[in-house]
């Protein structure tokens, strides 16, 4: 009964956004921040993508990276921090946000960030959480820059060393990369791109947008008949081709993502229903790379949404992303109960950027 409870509030997540920012269900949000509020400091289990150079290099998590040791990954840790960040911005007076609070100054302190930046300078780490937990990292910087609120203003200043070295690995690692990675989990260049190009429109970076949007028209601009039909795969969180349409309509015009997108995905209907790009298929939740398709759900829906935002109005395609959206959102937000930590230390944070309508 409790599950059912759950999962009934959070399918019935946003009611009809007004101007600015998107209204939100208390029941919700309160249990999106309750999954990070449960993970952001539990440090075990853990699984650490970590180079040893030496003996001197076996520690546990809360010593390698002493902010973000929790939920399961450094990566899930920086977005369950994002997450806590975002809905306290949007709700300052919900009851969970004192405790957000409480565990985002625990993690945004000068010595932890320090710890945090030691261990990435640290030899043999330069694609350490490229780009997935950096372009993460950035999101969250993003949320804090965008945050009144001299206390969020206080952690921004806090993890500016952090958020500097992330921006700069992109930078140095962009020119280099010969060819995009078109996976559907976190190697993925498509969806890092966009949160990004996100960051760097918020803080007025002019040459990360030009980078990212010069590297995004090269390995992308040409590409057509994307094979929508062979996704998923059996563990994606993104979608390939879907995820390279949602960065896209961030670089192109209007008019130019329309035409490009005719020529990407021609099998997105001019009319009709959602039938036209199946559901992700979830056959055990106790299997976290199974679980993985949940969030392809909800990475689906938001990014269906943000394709068709990117049109222009009137597109005869529009009643169909968003139809396709619509139950993507709807499969997808009734799988984020926590009941099974393999997905409750992250389908939280996919949730909360669907329903708050980050990146549009």
């Amino acid at each position: 009964m409790k599950r059912a409870l759950l999962t009934a509030a959070l399918v019935a997540v946003v009611v009809p956004a007004t101007a600015g920012e998107p209204a939100l269900d208390e029941a919700s949000v309160e249990s999106f921040a309750g999954l990070a509020l449960a993970c952001v400091h539990q440090e075990y289990p853990n699984k650490i993508g970590h180079v040893l150079n030496s003996d001197d290099d076996v520690d546990p998590p809360r010593k390698l990276t002493p902010s973000f040791y929790g939920c399961f990954d450094w990566h899930s840790s920086v977005h369950g921090h994002w997450l806590l960040t975002r809905l306290t911005k949007l709700q300052p007076n919900a009851d969970f946000a004192p405790r957000a609070r409480e565990a985002l100054a625990e993690s945004f302190t000068d010595s932890r960030i320090a710890g945090e930046v030691a261990y990435f300078q640290g030899e043999g780490r330069t694609s350490t959480e490229r780009p997935y937990g950096l372009a993460w990292l950035l999101c969250l910087a993003d949320e804090l820059h965008t945050w009144d609120d001299d206390q969020a203003q206080q952690w921004r200043e806090t993890i500016a060393p952090l958020e500097t070295l992330a921006a700069d690995r992109f930078r140095s690692w962009l020119p280099k990369l010969h060819y995009p990675i078109r996976t559907g989990e976190h190697s993925q260049t498509a969806f890092a791109f966009g949160l990004v190009m996100d960051w760097a429109e918020t803080v007025g970076d002019r040459a990360m947008i030009d980078l990212v949007a010069e590297r995004s028209r090269s390995y992308y601009m040409d590409d057509v008949n994307c094979p929508l039909s062979y996704e998923p795969s059996g563990q994606d969180f993104l979608s390939p081709c879907i995820a390279e349409a949602d960065l896209m309509r961030r670089v192109l015009t209007a008019d130019e993502f329309a035409a490009w997108l005719t020529g990407f995905l021609p099998s997105i209907p001019a009319a009709g229903g959602s039938d036209w790009l199946p559901l992700g298929v979830v056959t055990d939740r106790t299997d976290g790379k199974l679980a993985h398709l949940d969030g392809l759900n909800i990475s689906r829906a938001w990014m269906l949404e943000g394709i068709a935002s990117g049109l222009p109005e009137g597109d005869p395609r529009i009643p169909a992303l968003r139809a396709a959206a619509e139950a993507h959102r709807e499969s997808g937000l009734a799988s984020v109960t926590g009941e099974h930590y393999e997905g409750g230390h992250w389908l939280g944070s996919f949730a909360t950027y669907l329903v708050t309508e980050t990146g549009r």
